[in-house]
């Protein structure tokens, strides 16, 4: 996400850990970087120059608070003015009632059909009920679209292809809809918000009396978003964004800073083009993921999605125990693979975002890791179960069904010795003694 602009910042940072003196000069400096920065990411200069007067104001006339070094100061003054700056506090759907109407509204091109089922399934994996209603009545194919998304999720769509009134389709499935705890609508966009979009989607949104009216917008239309989030506002009383495309333009930034002064708040981005690449945006954690800060929240959540909460206390058991089969280590692979790309995981990881590893690093391991896949599944039941069995002709065999050489099937037999020797070590407390050799200490609960 933003990648030009995580850098550029994560170099302002850098710079104020490594200066020798907080001073005029340095904090000129460093407005010079970030204006740059955030210019770059297609900002709307007027708001560019807000943004670095109040950090300037404040790193040269604030009261040093208490327990505070000059840079850490500087860095919390420079951190707190980019969240303000996205919005301050986060947005969050609270499902108050059943079912709970979400209308989804936006131009063509910006990704509405995708973006239902993207929030359809964000809901199902909080354990909600979710049931797709086209009401693009004008495009073609609109509702064979929306009815491809719903399979893919396995969530059912409502609507009717023949009928070209959007009113009549909400009283022809009303009975049906009452079953289901979110209803997501997918409305008729249009080339530009014209008059006859805006009868229509009032005429809807009164039939409807939806909970939440969001707005759908790509993040390549950067300062543009400001218009086009203020029209929406005013004429459908939309209280809420959803900032699409995300992971593949520069101007995220300026699409994140212009919806920020509208009265509609960025409840949710989309960050990649799978289903499961949609996020929560809170300021807060996506300003400290953008500056190398990590982001533990989002991958507690996404590690909590991928492995049920039962599954993971199993493998804490067995673990204690000293139990540990090629099994358990299928199923953190599996569960890792959930989670999204490596290099997106490790930019939620604090410390580890700021560790510049090579992109061509991060695609060698997550290779690897697909590889260590193909040979578990090549695998038998009794060998997963027991490891210790596969040599020789196995290891051949093995690496033929998954179409790899033989020594990436020992590689991942010795990467699950080493996986196993440290569950034993974990067993008994001798974890303990393991931290004692290394010269650290455990933790006191």
């Amino acid at each position: 996400m933003l990648e030009k602009l995580g850098e550029s910042l994560k170099g302002t940072f850098e710079r104020i850990t490594r200066a020798v003196f907080v001073d005029e000069k340095l904090i000129n400096e460093l407005v010079k970087d970030i204006q740059r920065a955030l210019l770059q990411s297609d900002v709307n200069v007027k708001l560019v120059f807000e943004l670095t007067k109040r950090i300037k104001e404040k790193a040269l006339n604030e009261k040093l608070p208490p327990g505070l070094s000059k840079k850490e100061h500087l860095i919390k003054i420079v951190y707190d003015e980019l969240v303000k700056f996205l919005g301050e506090k986060e947005s969050r759907i609270e499902i108050k009632k059943k079912p709970y109407k979400i209308m989804l509204v936006g131009l063509f091109g910006n990704g509405k059909t995708t973006t239902a089922g993207k929030l359809a399934k964000y809901f199902m994996k909080r354990g909600y009920k979710a049931a797709l209603v086209c009401l693009d009545v004008w495009r073609p194919a609109a509702y064979e679209q929306l009815l491809q998304v719903g399979k893919n999720i396995n969530v059912p769509v409502f609507g009717d292809p023949k009928e070209k009134n959007a009113l009549n389709i909400l009283k022809k499935f009303e009975k049906e809809l009452k079953k289901y705890d979110i209803l997501i609508y997918d409305t008729a966009g249009r080339d530009a918000l014209s008059k006859d979009l805006i009868e229509e989607l009032n005429k809807i949104g009164k039939a409807l009396d939806a909970d939440e009216r969001l707005l759908v917008i790509g993040a390549d239309v950067g300062q543009a978003a400001e218009k086009q989030a203020t029209a929406f506002h005013e004429a459908c009383n939309v209280n809420g964004v959803i900032i699409t495309k995300m992971d593949g333009t520069a101007k995220g930034g300026g699409a994140l800073a212009a919806c920020a002064v509208t009265g509609a708040k960025v409840k949710f981005i989309g960050v990649g083009e799978k289903v499961d690449d949609f996020e929560h945006f809170d300021p807060k954690r996506f300003i400290s993921r953008l500056i190398g800060m990590g982001d533990i929240e989002t991958l507690l959540e996404k590690a909590k999605e991928a492995i049920p909460e039962k599954k993971a206390e199993e493998l804490g058991k067995k673990l204690l125990r000293g139990e540990f089969n090629m099994i358990d280590l299928y199923e953190q692979l599996q569960a890792m693979s959930k989670m999204g790309p490596l290099s997106k995981v490790i930019e939620m990881i604090p410390g580890f975002s700021q560790i510049k590893l090579p992109k061509e690093a991060l695609q060698v391991q997550e290779d690897k890791l697909k590889k260590w896949r193909f040979i578990m599944d090549s695998c038998t039941k009794e060998e997963l179960e027991n490891p210790e069995i596969i040599t020789g002709t196995r290891i051949e065999r093995i690496a033929k069904g998954s179409g790899v050489p033989a020594s990436e099937v020992r590689e991942l037999l010795k990467q699950y010795k080493m996986a196993k020797k440290m569950a034993k070590m974990m067993k008994g407390g001798s974890i303990e003694k393991m931290m004692k050799k290394l010269g650290g200490k455990m933790p006191k609960v």
